[in-house]
């Protein structure tokens, strides 16, 4: 009341200031007393209360240092209004700027360019791009102390630091396109930060304005400019720049360096150029650089994509002969590439080596390995593997549990199948299509055709939505266990569920008729496929030549080869097969005339058909007749009759 009663008598402003504020170093005290006399007596002998004139002192500008001899130590002590302005901006709702404005207003302050740089460069905005955006523009509005804020230009190179984490180009572009229209004088410090900024985005073109205000201002690039400038070229793609910056480097005052040059490679790996990758990687034994363990996990990378699996082990080899610290990456993609060759035992002895020595192992690696031996049959080792990796504390994830379903459904072990398939639901491992397909194939084949098609109908309940995979299955089951219509039903029924029907399912589906004799029903599968664009795989045409061959139509047979000639369709086995599948059944003399046709046709030189019906008389029993075409001019010599010269056909073989 006493307060409110004199703001309504006396033209001064009551405040309780602080009893001291930092700025900039200098300690500020509150304004002494005026000379006015004391209105009330009373009131003034109350030493908490001051008296000041209503117009507040113009605020000052503070810097982040508090004390100048600081300055000479590594980590000079922050002043105190560093750790409120944190505070205030560890809120990062709409009511942060009103917050820092009214601080400020509070203490009579503005934040500096170099204090405003100080906040933008701490860790504990770094990571927060959309804070530190909100921060510059909210300081860019600063007004006090006789001039108007203005940001510096390791402001804005910091911002775009911070900004290039997160990948906002739009952002990037607007503060850059501010750093253009201020025309700063560009320094080393902003230079190298915009550098490494635009380089990692793979600007190239406000990278390259960047290098050239540096040759314009003579700042002197170093390696590490370099470096950023080659990294943003690299990451643009512009690989041919990339080379010729690298080039300058190598005949040049700044030499390259392992980074530059692992920098090179990576770009070429990136592109698919492994080759001009490892030329690079041969240029640094020239230039005496020492590749380090980026160098090779680089190579290794990009062996491992090209499927070029010995090369990842001898690289890895390198590194264990040169003592390099082997990333456990690494071990995943040469143990993976090992497996994925189907060197499981090679792939299990580095897995153990890598123990061995310290490294750590994953469910990824457990599970390449579980997979590869599965794949070579050997079942008791994919379990004995998942009982070690469960006892080493990892958990299997859907892809570990899928292998182990898949491989005792391929063996017959059906009830342990699903003893892990049931153990899947109850740790909640996501099931999904992989599993139930597996299912499904090894009841089918295993003549279990009801439960099956009970796993089928229970898929969709359980939340899982059947793929091409599973019907597949099915179908392959229904077609083996003589329930063609059945299976036909489902195959038509695919496409109206939504699921399309693969090489796969036109190629069991054509086998399963051609068993039954339902040809022309096979025939219409075939050019169902063709009409719809899908290209025939050699197990597709191989089902339809012999279905043709063993139905007495190899002439058919031929005229659908001829024509798929054109579309860049060749199965350079076809012919072979066709004549092993027509001897193995006993029509010897279909077969030569199929092999006289095939040399008509020009499809085959007649010494390669001749080698090839040899081959397939003496793997069926037919030794004699295989002897007797071997010694004889079938195929290969010729007759004379008179003046004609004629070709001793192979279905001589059986008239004489």
């Amino acid at each position: 009341m006493r307060k409110t009663l004199l703001k309504c008598i006396y033209p001064f402003t009551i405040c309780r200031p602080p009893s001291s504020f930092i700025n900039g170093g200098r300690t500020h005290h509150p304004p002494h007393k005026s000379s006015i006399p004391d209105p009330n007596p009373l009131l003034a002998s109350d030493s908490r209360w001051v008296f000041t004139t209503t117009a507040p002192p113009p605020p000052e500008w503070v810097e982040p240092i508090n004390d100048t001899s600081d300055l000479i130590t590594p980590h000079p002590k922050p002043s105190p209004w560093v750790d409120q302005i944190f505070n205030l901006l560890n809120d990062d709702s709409y009511k942060m700027e009103p917050k820092l404005d009214a601080f400020c207003g509070k203490w009579f302050i503005r934040l500096s360019p170099n204090f405003v740089s100080y906040i933008l460069n701490s860790d504990r905005v770094k990571t927060h791009p959309e804070l530190a955006f909100r921060f510059f523009k909210w300081a860019g509005n600063q007004k006090g102390g006789g001039y108007n804020y203005s940001h510096n230009l390791e402001c804005y190179a910091l911002l775009i630091d911070v900004l290039s984490v997160s990948k906002d180009f739009d952002r990037v572009r607007y503060v850059f396109n501010e750093v253009k229209n201020k025309g700063f004088l560009m320094n080393i410090k902003s230079a190298n930060l915009l550098i490494k900024s635009f380089g990692n985005l793979g600007m190239v073109e406000e990278l390259l304005w960047v290098w050239k205000e540096m040759k314009e201002n003579n700042i002197e690039q170093s390696l590490f400019t370099f470096n950023f400038l080659i990294n943003g070229l690299v990451n643009s793609m512009f690989m041919e720049s990339a080379e010729q910056v690298l080039e300058v480097m190598e005949t040049g005052f700044v030499k390259p360096d392992t980074v530059t040059y692992n920098t090179m490679i990576k770009g070429y790996c990136k592109c698919g150029k492994t080759k001009n990758a490892f030329e690079k990687f041969k240029r640094m034994e020239e230039m005496n650089i020492v590749p380090d363990k980026i160098t090779y996990l680089t190579l290794i990378q990009a062996c491992y994509s090209d499927s070029d699996y010995d090369y990842c082990l001898k690289l890895y080899n390198e590194m264990e002969e040169k003592k390099l610290a082997i990333p456990p990456h690494t071990y995943s993609l040469v143990i993976g590439g090992l497996c994925k060759d189907g060197k499981p035992m090679e792939g299990y002895t580095l897995f153990e080596n890598m123990i061995q020595k310290g490294g750590k192992a994953n469910v990824a690696m457990y599970t390449a390995l579980m997979d590869a031996y599965a794949k070579v049959g050997h079942i008791d080792e994919v379990i004995r593997l998942f009982e070690r990796m469960n006892n080493d504390g990892f958990s299997a994830d859907e892809v570990t549990y899928g292998v182990i379903v898949n491989v005792l459904c391929k063996t017959g072990r059906l009830e342990e199948a699903l003893n892990y398939f049931e153990l899947c639901k109850q740790n909640k491992v996501a099931v999904n299509a992989m599993f139930y397909s597996s299912l499904i194939d090894g009841f089918g084949k295993a003549g279990r055709l009801n439960e099956a098609e009970k796993l089928f109908e229970e898929m969709v309940n359980d939340g899982c939505s059947r793929d091409s995979y599973c019907y597949n299955a099915l179908i392959d089951a229904l077609m083996k266990n003589d329930k063609l219509d059945e299976a036909l039903v489902l195959f038509n029924r695919m496409e109206s569920d939504g699921c399309d029907q693969t090489v796969y399912t036109y190629t069991i589906t054509m086998n399963g008729l051609f068993n039954k004799h339902r040809n022309e029903e096979a025939l219409k599968i075939w050019y169902m496929m063709i009409d719809k664009g899908i290209t025939p795989t050699p197990a597709s045409i191989r089902v339809l030549t012999t279905g043709l061959c063993l139905s007495g139509k190899f002439l058919r047979a031929c005229k659908i080869l001829d024509d798929l000639a054109p579309m860049g369709v060749i199965v350079e086995t076809a012919c072979e097969d066709m004549l092993n599948v027509l001897v193995k059944a006993g029509r010897v003399g279909q077969a030569c005339k199929l092999a006289d046709g095939i040399v008509e046709r020009g499809r085959e030189i007649p010494g390669r058909v001749r080698t090839i019906l040899i081959n397939a008389l003496r793997k069926s029993g037919y030794s004699e007749m295989a002897m007797k075409l071997m010694h004889s001019k079938i195929g290969i010599g010729y007759d004379r009759m008179g003046s004609l010269k004629k070709r001793v056909k192979f279905r001589v073989l059986v008239d004489k």
